[in-house]
């Protein structure tokens, strides 16, 4: 066996290797923000029609929108498109300036109703979309505080609308926004 023939077959044997890791799924961290909470929870910012097709091939079963549909960036029959690809769409149409608690609760029934679904959660740039995945992953799937805050952190820093309705959703469940990491500002 020549030297050359042996340095073909090593790098076949690695390619071969290889091939399940690059063929694990789509690559979603071309959305905007993408982070994966958990394996049955994500959120991103605004995906285009063609990432919703990666969003679906990735085993995502239900999408939820947390912004209005004339935000910019969001993209026209986004409903349509979603069901056509075989998953759920649920729009909770959250104002920006105005978020409320209410929003919060309605995100957290249709979650806790069916948490076996794989969901994507999104908004325009994920600051919606991972604050409303930070309460429910604290609330509901009992990740400490501080762990879910850190994660959070990673996309933004709330600014004071925003913490202030965290802090509200918080304190009506009977938890506290203090931790030893949790900067709010």
């Amino acid at each position: 066996m020549t030297a050359r023939f042996r340095r073909l077959t090593a790098l076949l044997s690695v390619c071969l290797l290889a091939a399940p890791v690059l063929a694990d799924g789509p690559d979603l961290s071309e959305l905007t923000n993408y982070r994966a909470w958990s394996p049955m929870l994500s959120s991103s910012g605004q995906p285009s029609a063609e990432q919703l097709e990666a969003v679906r091939d990735a085993g995502f079963e239900r999408v939820v929108f947390l912004a209005l549909t004339d935000s910019h960036g969001s993209i026209e029959g986004e409903d349509a498109i979603v069901k056509g690809l075989g998953m759920e769409f649920v729009h909770i149409p959250v104002i920006w300036e105005t978020p409320g608690a209410d929003d919060f609760a309605l995100f957290a029934a249709l979650m806790s109703g069916a948490p076996e679904k794989k969901t994507l959660v999104h908004c325009q740039v994920n600051f919606r979309a991972s604050t409303f995945s930070f309460l429910y992953r604290v609330l509901h799937m009992d990740v400490p505080l501080g762990d879910a805050k850190d994660d959070l952190n990673t996309v933004w820093v709330p600014n004071e609308t925003w913490k202030r309705l965290i802090f509200e959703v918080l304190e009506a469940n009977g938890v506290s926004p203090d931790c030893d990491t949790c900067l709010w500002e």
